[in-house]
Protein backbone atom coordinates (compact mmCIF):
# COMPACT_ATOMS: atom_id res chain seq x y z
CA UNK A 1 0.00 0.00 0.00
CA UNK A 2 1.33 3.44 -0.90
CA UNK A 3 2.29 5.64 2.01
CA UNK A 4 0.77 9.07 2.55
CA UNK A 5 4.22 10.62 1.94
CA UNK A 6 4.47 8.85 -1.41
CA UNK A 7 0.99 9.93 -2.47
CA UNK A 8 1.54 13.56 -1.44
CA UNK A 9 4.94 13.59 -3.10
CA UNK A 10 3.47 12.49 -6.39
CA UNK A 11 0.63 14.99 -6.14
CA UNK A 12 3.30 17.70 -5.98
CA UNK A 13 5.19 16.29 -8.96
CA UNK A 14 3.29 17.27 -12.14
CA UNK A 15 3.98 15.21 -15.22
CA UNK A 16 6.55 16.85 -17.47
CA UNK A 17 6.37 14.95 -20.74
CA UNK A 18 5.26 18.05 -22.56
CA UNK A 19 8.44 19.94 -21.58
CA UNK A 20 10.77 17.82 -23.68
CA UNK A 21 10.43 19.87 -26.85
CA UNK A 22 11.49 23.00 -24.99
CA UNK A 23 14.64 21.59 -23.43
CA UNK A 24 16.99 23.00 -26.09
CA UNK A 25 15.56 26.51 -26.09
CA UNK A 26 18.20 29.26 -25.88
CA UNK A 27 15.78 32.13 -25.36
CA UNK A 28 17.15 34.92 -23.18
CA UNK A 29 16.24 34.35 -19.52
CA UNK A 30 15.09 37.95 -19.06
CA UNK A 31 12.81 37.78 -22.09
CA UNK A 32 11.46 34.44 -20.89
CA UNK A 33 10.76 35.97 -17.48
CA UNK A 34 8.66 38.74 -19.01
CA UNK A 35 6.93 36.14 -21.18
CA UNK A 36 6.04 34.15 -18.06
CA UNK A 37 4.31 37.18 -16.54
CA UNK A 38 2.20 37.61 -19.65
CA UNK A 39 1.51 33.90 -20.31
CA UNK A 40 -2.16 32.97 -19.98
CA UNK A 41 -2.16 29.28 -20.83
CA UNK A 42 -1.29 26.85 -18.05
CA UNK A 43 0.86 24.59 -20.23
CA UNK A 44 2.75 27.46 -21.85
CA UNK A 45 3.36 29.05 -18.43
CA UNK A 46 4.71 25.82 -16.98
CA UNK A 47 7.05 25.22 -19.92
CA UNK A 48 8.41 28.76 -19.78
CA UNK A 49 8.91 28.49 -16.01
CA UNK A 50 10.95 25.30 -16.43
CA UNK A 51 13.08 26.94 -19.14
CA UNK A 52 13.81 29.86 -16.81
CA UNK A 53 14.81 27.61 -13.93
CA UNK A 54 17.00 25.46 -16.17
CA UNK A 55 18.79 28.52 -17.51
CA UNK A 56 19.14 30.08 -14.07
CA UNK A 57 21.10 27.05 -12.87
CA UNK A 58 23.73 27.74 -15.54
CA UNK A 59 24.37 31.36 -14.50
CA UNK A 60 27.55 32.32 -12.69
CA UNK A 61 27.48 34.63 -9.65
CA UNK A 62 27.80 37.84 -11.68
CA UNK A 63 24.99 36.78 -14.01
CA UNK A 64 22.77 35.86 -11.05
CA UNK A 65 23.34 39.30 -9.56
CA UNK A 66 22.41 40.91 -12.87
CA UNK A 67 19.29 38.75 -13.05
CA UNK A 68 18.10 39.77 -9.58
CA UNK A 69 18.79 43.40 -10.45
CA UNK A 70 16.65 42.93 -13.56
CA UNK A 71 13.81 41.52 -11.41
CA UNK A 72 14.13 44.48 -9.07
CA UNK A 73 14.04 47.04 -11.88
CA UNK A 74 11.44 45.47 -14.19
CA UNK A 75 9.04 43.73 -11.79
CA UNK A 76 8.37 46.33 -9.13
CA UNK A 77 4.88 47.73 -8.56
CA UNK A 78 3.75 50.99 -10.18
CA UNK A 79 3.38 53.71 -7.53
CA UNK A 80 1.01 55.68 -9.76
CA UNK A 81 -1.33 52.68 -10.00
CA UNK A 82 -1.22 52.32 -6.20
CA UNK A 83 -2.26 55.96 -5.70
CA UNK A 84 -5.06 55.66 -8.24
CA UNK A 85 -6.40 52.46 -6.68
CA UNK A 86 -6.15 53.90 -3.17
CA UNK A 87 -8.04 57.03 -4.15
CA UNK A 88 -10.75 54.92 -5.80
CA UNK A 89 -11.13 52.77 -2.69
CA UNK A 90 -11.11 55.83 -0.44
CA UNK A 91 -14.00 57.28 -2.48
CA UNK A 92 -16.03 54.09 -2.23
CA UNK A 93 -15.32 51.07 -0.06
CA UNK A 94 -16.36 47.98 -1.99
CA UNK A 95 -14.82 44.58 -2.64
CA UNK A 96 -13.90 45.29 -6.27
CA UNK A 97 -11.97 48.49 -5.48
CA UNK A 98 -10.33 46.90 -2.49
CA UNK A 99 -9.20 44.01 -4.69
CA UNK A 100 -7.76 46.44 -7.23
CA UNK A 101 -5.89 48.28 -4.51
CA UNK A 102 -4.36 45.09 -3.10
CA UNK A 103 -3.39 43.95 -6.59
CA UNK A 104 -1.71 47.29 -7.35
CA UNK A 105 0.48 47.05 -4.24
CA UNK A 106 1.85 43.62 -5.18
CA UNK A 107 5.15 43.80 -7.07
CA UNK A 108 5.17 41.72 -10.23
CA UNK A 109 8.01 39.58 -8.88
CA UNK A 110 5.62 38.08 -6.34
CA UNK A 111 3.40 36.71 -9.11
CA UNK A 112 6.54 35.77 -11.05
CA UNK A 113 7.80 33.49 -8.24
CA UNK A 114 4.34 31.95 -7.88
CA UNK A 115 4.32 31.08 -11.58
CA UNK A 116 7.84 29.70 -11.45
CA UNK A 117 6.71 27.37 -8.70
CA UNK A 118 4.12 25.80 -11.01
CA UNK A 119 6.85 24.02 -12.98
CA UNK A 120 7.68 20.40 -12.09
CA UNK A 121 10.13 20.15 -9.16
CA UNK A 122 10.38 23.96 -9.09
CA UNK A 123 10.20 24.39 -5.31
CA UNK A 124 13.71 23.06 -4.70
CA UNK A 125 15.04 25.30 -7.48
CA UNK A 126 13.39 28.31 -5.85
CA UNK A 127 14.87 27.39 -2.46
CA UNK A 128 18.31 27.34 -4.07
CA UNK A 129 17.54 30.60 -5.87
CA UNK A 130 16.75 32.24 -2.53
CA UNK A 131 20.02 30.89 -1.12
CA UNK A 132 21.80 32.75 -3.92
CA UNK A 133 19.79 35.88 -3.21
CA UNK A 134 20.64 35.77 0.50
CA UNK A 135 24.34 35.45 -0.31
CA UNK A 136 24.15 38.57 -2.49
CA UNK A 137 22.15 40.77 -0.11
CA UNK A 138 24.99 41.72 2.30
CA UNK A 139 26.81 43.55 -0.49
CA UNK A 140 23.67 44.57 -2.42
CA UNK A 141 21.15 45.67 0.19
CA UNK A 142 18.72 46.92 -2.45
CA UNK A 143 17.84 43.29 -3.24
CA UNK A 144 16.46 42.79 0.26
CA UNK A 145 13.02 44.01 -0.84
CA UNK A 146 12.73 41.02 -3.18
CA UNK A 147 13.46 38.67 -0.32
CA UNK A 148 10.69 40.18 1.80
CA UNK A 149 8.15 38.80 -0.68
CA UNK A 150 10.02 35.58 -1.40
CA UNK A 151 10.30 34.79 2.31
CA UNK A 152 6.61 35.55 2.74
CA UNK A 153 5.75 33.10 -0.03
CA UNK A 154 7.98 30.46 1.56
CA UNK A 155 6.27 30.95 4.92
CA UNK A 156 3.04 30.00 3.17
CA UNK A 157 4.44 27.14 1.09
CA UNK A 158 6.36 25.62 4.02
CA UNK A 159 3.81 26.04 6.79
CA UNK A 160 3.48 23.27 9.38
CA UNK A 161 0.44 21.76 7.66
CA UNK A 162 2.56 20.65 4.70
CA UNK A 163 5.51 19.26 6.64
CA UNK A 164 5.89 15.50 6.94
CA UNK A 165 7.80 13.94 9.83
CA UNK A 166 9.83 10.89 8.80
CA UNK A 167 12.16 8.75 10.90
CA UNK A 168 15.66 8.37 9.48
CA UNK A 169 17.16 4.94 10.10
CA UNK A 170 20.11 2.91 8.89
CA UNK A 171 17.74 1.31 6.36
CA UNK A 172 16.69 4.68 4.86
CA UNK A 173 17.64 5.27 1.20
CA UNK A 174 21.36 5.87 0.68
CA UNK A 175 20.68 9.21 -0.99
CA UNK A 176 18.94 10.47 2.15
CA UNK A 177 21.70 9.13 4.42
CA UNK A 178 24.31 10.92 2.33
CA UNK A 179 22.41 14.16 2.85
CA UNK A 180 22.28 13.59 6.62
CA UNK A 181 26.08 13.30 6.59
CA UNK A 182 26.41 16.40 4.42
CA UNK A 183 23.92 18.57 6.32
CA UNK A 184 24.99 17.68 9.90
CA UNK A 185 25.89 21.09 11.33
CA UNK A 186 26.60 20.47 15.04
CA UNK A 187 28.70 17.31 15.40
CA UNK A 188 30.42 16.29 12.19
CA UNK A 189 29.68 12.77 10.96
CA UNK A 190 33.15 11.46 10.19
CA UNK A 191 32.29 8.20 8.41
CA UNK A 192 29.56 5.75 7.50
CA UNK A 193 30.43 3.84 10.69
CA UNK A 194 29.87 7.03 12.66
CA UNK A 195 26.49 7.50 10.99
CA UNK A 196 25.60 3.87 11.67
CA UNK A 197 26.31 4.30 15.38
CA UNK A 198 23.90 7.25 15.43
CA UNK A 199 21.09 5.50 13.58
CA UNK A 200 21.17 1.73 13.96
CA UNK A 201 21.05 0.99 17.74
CA UNK A 202 17.62 0.75 19.31
CA UNK A 203 18.47 3.58 21.72
CA UNK A 204 19.24 6.08 18.95
CA UNK A 205 16.70 7.97 16.81
CA UNK A 206 16.72 10.55 14.06
CA UNK A 207 13.71 12.42 12.70
CA UNK A 208 13.43 14.86 9.82
CA UNK A 209 10.83 17.15 8.32
CA UNK A 210 10.22 16.81 4.59
CA UNK A 211 7.97 18.76 2.22
CA UNK A 212 5.87 17.00 -0.43
CA UNK A 213 7.32 19.23 -3.14
CA UNK A 214 10.85 18.19 -2.06
CA UNK A 215 10.32 14.56 -0.95
CA UNK A 216 14.00 13.58 -1.09
CA UNK A 217 15.39 16.70 0.58
CA UNK A 218 15.31 16.95 4.40
CA UNK A 219 14.49 20.44 5.65
CA UNK A 220 15.70 19.92 9.21
CA UNK A 221 16.58 16.89 11.31
CA UNK A 222 17.21 16.07 14.95
CA UNK A 223 19.31 13.28 16.45
CA UNK A 224 18.17 11.76 19.77
CA UNK A 225 19.84 9.49 22.31
CA UNK A 226 17.55 7.46 24.58
CA UNK A 227 19.46 6.88 27.82
CA UNK A 228 19.19 5.75 31.43
CA UNK A 229 21.13 8.77 32.73
CA UNK A 230 21.86 12.39 31.89
CA UNK A 231 25.06 12.36 29.80
CA UNK A 232 27.73 14.89 30.77
CA UNK A 233 29.38 14.99 27.35
CA UNK A 234 28.68 14.41 23.69
CA UNK A 235 31.62 12.00 23.67
CA UNK A 236 29.52 9.62 25.77
CA UNK A 237 26.69 9.78 23.25
CA UNK A 238 28.88 9.36 20.17
CA UNK A 239 31.15 6.63 21.57
CA UNK A 240 31.36 3.68 19.21
CA UNK A 241 31.59 1.04 21.93
CA UNK A 242 28.88 2.23 24.34
CA UNK A 243 26.29 -0.21 25.65
CA UNK A 244 22.76 -0.06 24.22
CA UNK A 245 20.14 1.09 26.71
CA UNK A 246 17.22 -1.29 27.07
CA UNK A 247 13.68 0.00 26.60
CA UNK A 248 12.93 -0.72 30.27
CA UNK A 249 15.79 1.54 31.40
CA UNK A 250 15.18 4.49 29.07
CA UNK A 251 14.54 7.54 31.21
CA UNK A 252 16.07 10.42 29.23
CA UNK A 253 15.51 11.54 25.65
CA UNK A 254 18.50 13.71 24.80
CA UNK A 255 18.29 15.89 21.68
CA UNK A 256 21.98 16.32 20.92
CA UNK A 257 22.01 17.71 17.38
CA UNK A 258 19.56 19.79 15.35
CA UNK A 259 20.58 20.74 11.81
CA UNK A 260 18.85 22.97 9.29
CA UNK A 261 19.48 21.64 5.80
CA UNK A 262 18.47 24.30 3.27
CA UNK A 263 20.25 27.67 3.19
CA UNK A 264 17.43 29.00 1.05
CA UNK A 265 14.97 28.46 3.92
CA UNK A 266 16.85 30.66 6.38
CA UNK A 267 14.38 32.55 8.55
CA UNK A 268 11.68 29.90 8.07
CA UNK A 269 11.48 28.28 11.49
CA UNK A 270 11.03 24.51 11.67
CA UNK A 271 12.88 23.67 14.88
CA UNK A 272 10.12 24.49 17.34
CA UNK A 273 7.58 22.30 15.55
CA UNK A 274 10.14 19.54 15.03
CA UNK A 275 11.06 19.20 18.71
CA UNK A 276 7.45 19.26 19.89
CA UNK A 277 6.37 16.75 17.24
CA UNK A 278 9.25 14.39 18.03
CA UNK A 279 8.50 14.61 21.77
CA UNK A 280 4.95 13.47 21.05
CA UNK A 281 6.23 10.61 18.89
CA UNK A 282 8.63 9.47 21.60
CA UNK A 283 6.02 9.75 24.36
CA UNK A 284 3.79 7.42 22.37
CA UNK A 285 6.52 4.89 21.53
CA UNK A 286 8.52 5.07 24.80
CA UNK A 287 6.07 5.92 27.60
CA UNK A 288 8.70 5.20 30.28
CA UNK A 289 10.78 8.25 29.30
CA UNK A 290 10.31 11.05 31.83
CA UNK A 291 12.87 13.68 30.83
CA UNK A 292 13.16 15.49 27.51
CA UNK A 293 16.17 17.75 27.16
CA UNK A 294 18.98 18.81 24.87
CA UNK A 295 22.74 18.63 25.05
CA UNK A 296 23.53 21.85 23.24
CA UNK A 297 26.60 23.84 22.20
CA UNK A 298 27.39 27.43 23.18
CA UNK A 299 28.51 28.59 19.70
CA UNK A 300 29.41 32.17 20.60
CA UNK A 301 30.95 31.62 24.04
CA UNK A 302 34.65 32.14 23.25
CA UNK A 303 33.87 35.09 20.99
CA UNK A 304 31.92 36.69 23.85
CA UNK A 305 34.75 36.01 26.32
CA UNK A 306 37.24 37.62 23.95
CA UNK A 307 35.13 40.80 23.83
CA UNK A 308 35.02 41.23 27.64
CA UNK A 309 37.16 43.92 29.21
CA UNK A 310 40.37 42.66 30.80
CA UNK A 311 40.18 42.25 34.59
CA UNK A 312 42.72 42.72 37.35
CA UNK A 313 44.01 39.37 38.55
CA UNK A 314 47.09 38.81 40.74
CA UNK A 315 47.98 42.48 40.50
CA UNK A 316 47.82 42.79 36.71
CA UNK A 317 45.25 43.10 33.92
CA UNK A 318 44.43 39.76 32.33
CA UNK A 319 42.31 38.78 29.36
CA UNK A 320 39.12 36.93 30.43
CA UNK A 321 39.32 34.43 27.56
CA UNK A 322 42.88 33.54 28.57
CA UNK A 323 41.84 33.13 32.18
CA UNK A 324 38.96 30.82 31.20
CA UNK A 325 41.26 28.85 28.90
CA UNK A 326 43.85 28.36 31.63
CA UNK A 327 41.45 27.76 34.55
CA UNK A 328 38.71 25.21 33.87
CA UNK A 329 36.96 26.16 37.13
CA UNK A 330 36.04 29.56 35.64
CA UNK A 331 34.27 28.13 32.60
CA UNK A 332 31.04 27.03 34.23
CA UNK A 333 30.38 30.40 35.99
CA UNK A 334 31.26 32.34 32.85
CA UNK A 335 29.12 30.05 30.68
CA UNK A 336 26.18 30.52 33.06
CA UNK A 337 26.62 34.29 32.81
CA UNK A 338 26.90 34.10 29.03
CA UNK A 339 23.62 32.21 28.74
CA UNK A 340 21.56 34.07 31.35
CA UNK A 341 23.02 37.60 31.60
CA UNK A 342 24.57 38.49 28.23
CA UNK A 343 21.91 40.25 26.15
CA UNK A 344 21.53 41.85 22.76
CA UNK A 345 20.19 45.37 22.34
CA UNK A 346 16.64 43.98 22.10
CA UNK A 347 16.96 42.22 25.46
CA UNK A 348 17.28 38.73 24.00
CA UNK A 349 20.21 36.41 24.88
CA UNK A 350 23.38 36.77 22.86
CA UNK A 351 23.59 33.04 22.26
CA UNK A 352 21.48 31.92 19.23
CA UNK A 353 20.90 28.39 20.55
CA UNK A 354 19.70 29.81 23.86
CA UNK A 355 17.29 32.14 22.05
CA UNK A 356 15.86 29.19 20.15
CA UNK A 357 15.29 26.84 23.08
CA UNK A 358 14.18 29.50 25.58
CA UNK A 359 11.65 30.83 23.08
CA UNK A 360 10.30 27.27 22.82
CA UNK A 361 9.64 27.25 26.56
CA UNK A 362 12.68 25.30 27.72
CA UNK A 363 14.75 26.17 30.78
CA UNK A 364 18.52 26.19 31.28
CA UNK A 365 19.06 23.02 33.29
CA UNK A 366 22.72 22.08 33.72
CA UNK A 367 26.17 23.05 32.44
CA UNK A 368 28.94 20.57 31.61
CA UNK A 369 32.70 21.08 31.35
CA UNK A 370 34.77 19.10 28.83
CA UNK A 371 31.48 18.10 27.21
CA UNK A 372 32.66 18.63 23.62
CA UNK A 373 36.40 18.18 23.31
CA UNK A 374 36.43 18.20 19.51
CA UNK A 375 38.48 20.90 17.82
CA UNK A 376 35.29 22.75 16.98
CA UNK A 377 33.87 22.40 20.49
CA UNK A 378 37.03 23.76 22.11
CA UNK A 379 37.28 26.62 19.63
CA UNK A 380 33.71 27.86 19.99
CA UNK A 381 32.97 27.09 23.65
CA UNK A 382 36.09 25.79 25.44
CA UNK A 383 34.34 22.42 25.55
CA UNK A 384 31.28 23.66 27.44
CA UNK A 385 27.79 22.32 26.70
CA UNK A 386 24.40 22.89 28.30
CA UNK A 387 21.11 21.04 28.81
CA UNK A 388 17.87 22.82 27.99
CA UNK A 389 15.04 21.03 29.77
CA UNK A 390 11.67 20.67 28.05
CA UNK A 391 9.19 20.12 30.88
CA UNK A 392 5.67 19.78 29.42
CA UNK A 393 4.00 21.45 32.42
CA UNK A 394 5.96 24.68 32.13
CA UNK A 395 6.54 25.15 28.39
CA UNK A 396 3.71 27.65 27.84
CA UNK A 397 4.49 29.72 30.92
CA UNK A 398 8.22 29.81 30.15
CA UNK A 399 7.57 30.76 26.53
CA UNK A 400 5.21 33.59 27.44
CA UNK A 401 7.50 35.08 30.08
CA UNK A 402 10.49 34.88 27.74
CA UNK A 403 8.92 36.46 24.65
CA UNK A 404 6.94 39.08 26.60
CA UNK A 405 9.39 40.06 29.34
CA UNK A 406 12.72 38.52 28.34
CA UNK A 407 12.64 36.33 31.46
CA UNK A 408 15.16 33.50 31.29
CA UNK A 409 14.21 30.43 33.29
CA UNK A 410 17.18 28.56 34.73
CA UNK A 411 17.86 26.07 37.48
CA UNK A 412 19.19 27.36 40.81
CA UNK A 413 22.75 26.09 40.24
CA UNK A 414 22.95 27.94 36.91
CA UNK A 415 21.83 31.20 38.53
CA UNK A 416 24.33 30.78 41.35
CA UNK A 417 27.17 30.16 38.90
CA UNK A 418 26.22 33.26 36.92
CA UNK A 419 26.55 35.38 40.08
CA UNK A 420 30.06 34.01 40.68
CA UNK A 421 31.11 35.32 37.25
CA UNK A 422 30.10 38.95 37.84
CA UNK A 423 33.61 40.15 38.82
CA UNK A 424 34.76 39.15 35.33
CA UNK A 425 31.96 40.83 33.41
CA UNK A 426 31.77 44.17 31.64
CA UNK A 427 28.04 44.04 30.92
Amino acid sequence: MATISYILGNLFRPTNWFLASYASSDSDIKALSLDLLSAKGEVSGVTIARQILNQYRMLDEAAKLAYFQFILADMDFNSSDVKTALNAYTDKHDANRYGQFIKSTQPKWRQFFRRLNEAPDATFDLVNMRADLLSLIPSHRELEVIDIDLRDLFLSWFNRGFLMLRPISWSSPAAVLEKIISYEAVHEISSWDDLRRRLEPSDRCCFAFFHPAMPDEPLIFVEVALMDHLPSSVQVILAQDSDVTSVEDMDYAVFYSISNCQKGLAGISFGNALIKTVVEELKHEYPRIKHYLTLSPLPGFTKWLAALTAVEKDGELQDVLTLATDHIGLRKPLAAAYLSLAKRDNGMPVDPVARFHLSNGARIHQLHEDADTSARGMKQSLGMMVNYLYHPDELIENHESFVNDGTIKADKAVKENAQKAKPYLSL
